[in-house]
C-alpha cells in the first residue's frame, strides 16, 4: 500500500486533513523512552488539536502514547467513505455515524476478546451496560468503546428556551411556561427598551445559516413539543413507532409561532443568514433578549459576556412548551447510550497498543486527568480533597481558549467516560460539575434571579428526570443505520428539502403559512418519508430488543 500517495490523494480530493492515516507505526524520543505515535481521526473535532496542552502530555507520559489527530475539514462528509476507499485508516476512529461503513468495509475490528483479556477498566466502566455497545442483533459484536457518560447526575440543563436574567428582573420574575408567556416577556423588555448600549435591542435570534439550523431551529420545536431530542425523528417509547419530526401538527405549530414572531419584528431578520462568529457577538454584546439554542453552542458568548462584567445580560434556561399540558424535556435521562465512539482499525499496526491506550483511557486515573486537569497546575488538594484552582476556576469560566490551553474537557468525548454523576475510590466527583461547584460558579445576577424562583439550580425550574422516565431505546440520532439503509438516503434529501421549506415559511406572509405548510407535507410523501418511517420503526424496535439483551436468546 502506497499510504503517501493515498494520503495526498485524500489531502487533494475531499480537502480532509486525514494526516492520521499516515505513518502508523511512527515512534519518537521523549525525555523519558519511546513514544508511540497513534493516528486518530475525530469526525466531530472541528479545529486543529496538535496533542501538545498539559493535560494530552500528561497523557503521554502515562501511556507512552501520542495521539496524531485529524478531523474532517468544513464539515465534510466524505472523509469515511474516501478512507473506505483508499483502504488506508488511521489506528483509531470516531467515526459517528458512518460506523457501519467501517464495518462492513471491515475496517475495525470486533473488541469483545480483548475487553474480555485485558479490558478491565473497560468492564468496570461500562458494567451492565456494555451490551449497550454491541452492533446489531444479526452481529452483536462490540466495535467501537461508546462514550458519553455511563453515570449521569442533571445539575444543568441546556435549556430549550433561555431569556436574559435582566428581562426577568425587570418584569418582576413572571412565570415563563409557554412560548406565549415567552413572547410576552421579550416584547415587553423591547418595547421599553428599543436600544442596548446604543444598538437595536433583538428579541429573539437562531443560527440558521448552517448545520446550526438543526439546533436552534429544528430541535427547538420538538422541545416546545414535549419530545426528547431524537434528532429528526419523534419516538414512542412504548411501541417504537419513529416518523420523521417535521410531519408532526405540533411542528407546524411551533413553526408558526416563528413566523409570527419575524412579522411581529421580535425575530432577529438576520437569523437565516448570519456566521455563526455574528451570532456569538451579537450574544456578547447583551443586546439579544431570546435565544433557543444548546449552551455548548454559546458558550463563547457567555464567557466574553462574564468578562465584560455583563451577569444581567446572561441567559435563563427555561422549560418552555408550547402550552401548559407539555412537559419540557431539557433534563431527561436517556440511560446509557454510547452508540458512538472509538473503534481501532484493522489496518493498524498498533491494535494492541491502541486497545491499552484506550483500556487506560477508562481508568480512574485517566478520568480524574482528563476532568480536572493536572495537580498543583489546575487543581489541590486540600483535606483529602481536589479543589479546583480560584485562576483556574476564573479562566475555565471566561477564557474562550480554556480548553484548546489546558486540555480539560478536550479529551473526554469521544472517548469512554464514567459520567457525571460517577466518584472514584474515593468518594469524590470525577466530575467537576457537582451540584455545590455549579453553584459556586453562578454569578451574583444568577444567584439573585434563582432565590426569585425559589431555586438553588435552573434544572429545579424543569420537570424532573424521574418524571420523565427513562428512554428505552436511547436516542434516535445516534442510531448507527446499516449501509444499505433506505432511510439515510431520504432523511438527507428530506433534511435539505425541510431546511429550506420551513425557513422559506417562517419568513413568509403570515397568511402564506398554510399553504407552504401543506405543500411540504406533500413533497415529503414524494420524497418517500413514510418508507424511512417503517425502516426507522423497525430500527428503534431492534434497538430496544438488542439493548434487553435478546440476542443472546
Amino acid at each position: 500500500m502506497k499510504k503517501k500517495t493515498i494520503c495526498s490523494a485524500l489531502l487533494l480530493t475531499s480537502a480532509v486533513l486525514i494526516l492520521g492515516a499516515c505513518g502508523s507505526d511512527k515512534k519518537a524520543k521523549d525525555g523519558e523512552g519511546d513514544v508511540t505515535t497513534l493516528t486518530f481521526f475525530n469526525k466531530d473535532l472541528q479545529k486543529d488539536d496538535k496533542f501538545d496542552n498539559p493535560v494530552a502530555k500528561e497523557i503521554t507520559k502515562k501511556t507512552g502514547v501520542k495521539l496524531e489527530i485529524s478531523h474532517p475539514v468544513g464539515g465534510d462528509e466524505q472523509a469515511i467513505p474516501l478512507m473506505i476507499a483508499s483502504g488506508d485508516y488511521p489506528d483509531i476512529i470516531f467515526g459517528k455515524g458512518d460506523l457501519n461503513k467501517l464495518i462492513d468495509a471491515n475496517a475495525v475490528i470486533p473488541l469483545d476478546e480483548m475487553i474480555e483479556k485485558k479490558g478491565d477498566n473497560i468492564k468496570k466502566l461500562y458494567g451492565d451496560q456494555l451490551d449497550r455497545l454491541r452492533n446489531s442483533l444479526d452481529d452483536p459484536q462490540i466495535y467501537h468503546l461508546g462514550t458519553g457518560g455511563v453515570e449521569n447526575a442533571y445539575y444543568k440543563t441546556s435549556g430549550t428556551f433561555s431569556i436574559q436574567l435582566d428581562v426577568l428582573k425587570e418584569l418582576g420574575y413572571p412565570e415563563i411556561r409557554t412560548l406565549d408567556d415567552f413572547e410576552k416577556a421579550i416584547a415587553a423588555y423591547k418595547e421599553k427598551y428599543p436600544e442596548i448600549d446604543g444598538q437595536e435591542t433583538i428579541g429573539l435570534s437562531l443560527l440558521g445559516s448552517d448545520w446550526r439550523w438543526l439546533i436552534t431551529v429544528g430541535n427547538p420545536a420538538g422541545f416546545a413539543s414535549g419530545l426528547q431530542d431524537d434528532g429528526q425523528w419523534a419516538v414512542d417509547d412504548k411501541t417504537g413507532e419513529t416518523v420523521y419530526k417535521f410531519q408532526l401538527p405540533e411542528f407546524k405549530e411551533y413553526f408558526k409561532w416563528l413566523n409570527s414572531m419575524n412579522a411581529k419584528g421580535l425575530l432577529d431578520p438576520e437569523s437565516f443568514t448570519q456566521k455563526a462568529d455574528t451570532y456569538i457577538a451579537k450574544l456578547s454584546s447583551g443586546r439579544v433578549l431570546g435565544i433557543a439554542d444548546q449552551d455548548w453552542n454559546y458558550q463563547d458568548a457567555v464567557k466574553n459576556l462574564k468578562a465584560d462584567d455583563k451577569e444581567w445580560r446572561l441567559y435563563a434556561p427555561l422549560p418552555v412548551t408550547l402550552n401548559e399540558n407539555l412537559l419540557s424535556q431539557g433534563v431527561k435521562d436517556y440511560g446509557f447510550t454510547g452508540t458512538t465512539g472509538v473503534s481501532i482499525s484493522s489496518t493498524s499496526e498498533n491494535q494492541d497498543k491502541a486497545f491499552e491506550f484506550l483500556n487506560w483511557m477508562a481508568s480512574e486515573e485517566a478520568q480524574i486527568l482528563v476532568n480536572w486537569g493536572v495537580e498543583g497546575v489546575n487543581y489541590d488538594i486540600k483535606d483529602g480533597k481536589r479543589v479546583a484552582k480560584p485562576e483556574d476556576l476564573k479562566a475555565s469560566q471566561t477564557d474562550t481558549n480554556y480548553q484548546t490551553k489546558t486540555g480539560i474537557g478536550a479529551y473526554g468525548w469521544p472517548f469512554p467516560q464514567w459520567g457525571t454523576a460517577a466518584v472514584d475510590s474515593a468518594g469524590q466527583s470525577i466530575s467537576r460539575d457537582t451540584k455545590e461547584q455549579v453553584i459556586n460558579d453562578f454569578t451574583d445576577a444568577e444567584k439573585e434571579v434563582l432565590a426569585e424562583y425559589d431555586a438553588e439550580l435552573w434544572v429545579d425550574l424543569f420537570p424532573k428526570p424521574e418524571e420523565l422516565g427513562t428512554s428505552d431505546h436511547g436516542k434516535a440520532y445516534e442510531y448507527v443505520l446499516p449501509s444499505e439503509s433506505d432511510a439515510s438516503i431520504i432523511q438527507t434529501k428530506a433534511d435539505d428539502y425541510v431546511t429550506q421549506t420551513v425557513t422559506k415559511a417562517i419568513l413568509a406572509d403570515p397568511q402564506d403559512f398554510d399553504k407552504i405548510w401543506e405543500d411540504m407535507q406533500k413533497e415529503l410523501e414524494k420524497i418517500g418519508i413514510e418508507k424511512a418511517n417503517n425502516e426507522m420503526t423497525q430500527l428503534t424496535q431492534d434497538r430496544i430488543k438488542l439493548w434487553s439483551g435478546e440476542f443472546k436468546k
